[in-house]
């Protein structure tokens, strides 16, 4: 990683303002793709791309759908050197948003199985250990039938959040609108964390608001999808913002750490960040004992908020057990899952059925553990050169931390749309380079709006492009790095 360099040049308040329109209108026309054909309750999921174009409005959804998500994309990409300021860049988030808030669940069944998870815990069962189907949620025939038989996967405090939804929303139309609410509070205090994060890794605001907020990925799946992945986003950003900003101080960091913890209890893919954000609470020289020290108080933080929300819920530590069953479908866009499909396709033209998947995902995880390894011993090493000013400090933790929750997607079982805005939200603040942010704009092209995965219906063809991209990204970076003479390098300015 790199010093950031000269900001970006402003772009033209013409090209600007046209971006700005044209992605208002690309809001617009997914929201009426939603009243179309989204994913209302009792909408048939399509078993095809043929059924979908021939369901009732099917034409008029689908051409809204990918007229407006092109329009999407095409803005937030144009501008993705930087907004004309960063408050440009939230106003124009902002009205981009504004139409999805009245949209019927886009992209995704999900916030159905939020509901009925919180209407099981609220009538006295544990969503651990009964799925919502057996426990007579009267919503089941909403959820996606691939989770009806399957236990929880989130933590408790989500749990605990679907439950006051279903309280206050009573029906399932408040539910889900009380469980968008809600998304859209864990996006807001992302949103007022950011530029306090932008200043102290040096990055302009307007580029990285405009990136992290205005992504079509954040408006159409967190936003209209009402994933509690925005939750989860909030928690971390706020719990990164304390220990930047007061580093060394144990009150300070028990209130990170909770923060964190209480990420962790909405989506436990948050634990991978924890690690660097112990780096963060060091203040001064980087030495073991000042690691104890200070990452000893995030820590005890952090299990404060696993061990209170575990008890105020009642559940324990059953939400453990539900993430094994988050990787249930096969799909071809998690890397992993497409290099075991291949390896069982090649089994099969010789008779053989090598049931490679599990063990191609069991590797994948293994390989996750030993990167994060990796990039937080770098991070350290570079703090520890670097003689911890501030910004550097800021600098290669935020992006060890989003490095680490891009591996975490590469690597893990299942890949959706919206874990996409995993890593966005911290490399928007630290990448010197866009390049890799068309990553973002593709995946929001693989849902249509009734929840259906383009995935499904091309799992031969999918698998086979993937490892394909997979041994490509592999292999370039080696070759280049063959042709690129040896040069000295500074660990604290460049540590990957």
């Amino acid at each position: 990683m790199t010093a950031p360099g000269p900001p970006p040049p402003d772009p033209p308040l013409r090209t600007a303002a046209a971006a700005r329109y044209a992605g208002l209108a690309g809001a617009v026309l997914l929201t009426v793709a939603g009243y179309l054909g989204g994913a209302l309750p009792g909408a048939p999921l399509g078993a095809t791309p043929v059924s979908i174009w021939r369901a009732p409005n099917g034409p008029a959804t689908l051409i809204c759908w990918l007229i407006g998500t092109a329009l999407l994309v095409g803005a937030w990409w144009s501008l993705r050197a930087g907004a004309p300021s960063g408050r440009w860049a939230y106003v124009t988030a902002g009205l981009w948003v504004l139409p999805l808030l009245v949209a019927p669940p886009l992209g995704s069944r999900d916030v159905y199985s939020y509901a009925c998870q919180g209407w099981t815990y609220a009538h006295g069962v544990d969503p651990y250990a009964v799925a919502v189907a057996a426990a007579g949620c009267p919503w089941v025939d909403a959820v996606a039938p691939i989770w009806r038989d399957t236990p929880a996967p989130y933590g408790p405090a989500f749990v605990l959040l679907a439950a006051l939804a279903v309280g206050v929303g009573g029906g399932l139309t408040g539910t889900v609108v009380a469980l968008r609410v809600i998304a859209v509070a864990g996006l807001l205090l992302a949103a007022l964390c950011l530029p306090g994060l932008a200043r102290a890794a040096g990055v302009p605001t307007r580029r990285a608001a405009w990136l992290a907020l205005a992504a079509p990925v954040i408006g159409v799946h967190l936003v209209g999808g009402a994933h509690n992945d925005a939750v989860m986003l909030g928690l971390l950003l706020c719990g990164l913002l304390v220990v930047i900003r007061r580093p060394g101080r144990p009150a300070a960091l028990l209130v990170a750490g909770a923060l964190l913890g209480l990420a962790v209890t909405v989506k436990a893919t948050a634990v991978v960040v924890t690690p660097f954000a112990a780096l963060a609470a060091v203040h001064g020289r980087h030495t073991v004992r000042a690691l104890l020290r200070d990452g000893g108080a995030l820590a005890g933080g952090l299990l404060a908020a696993l061990l209170v929300t575990s008890a105020l819920s009642g559940l324990g530590f059953g939400w453990v057990g539900g993430l094994t069953r988050s990787g249930d479908s096969e799909q071809w866009t998690s890397p992993p899952t497409a290099v075991g499909l291949v390896v069982d396709y090649a089994g099969a033209l010789v008779g053989r059925d090598p049931h490679a998947v599990p063990v191609v995902r069991a590797v994948a995880l293994l390989l996750l553990a030993a990167v994060v390894v990796v990039l937080w011993c770098r991070a350290w090493r570079a703090l520890r050169a670097s003689g911890d000013p501030a910004s550097v400090r800021a600098r290669v933790t935020l992006h060890g931390a989003g490095l680490a929750l891009a591996a975490t997607v590469a690597l893990s079982p299942v890949f959706h749309p919206w874990y996409a805005t995993w890593p966005l939200a911290l490399l928007a603040l630290t990448a010197t380079r866009t390049t890799w942010f068309v990553l973002p704009t593709a995946v929001a092209f693989l849902a249509l709006p009734d929840g259906t995965n383009l995935a499904r219906f091309t799992k031969a063809p999918g698998a086979l492009a993937m490892t394909a991209l997979l041994l490509t990204a592999l292999i370039l970076p080696v070759w280049h790095r063959q042709k690129r003479p040896p040069a000295a390098q500074d660990p604290a300015r460049t540590w990957l």
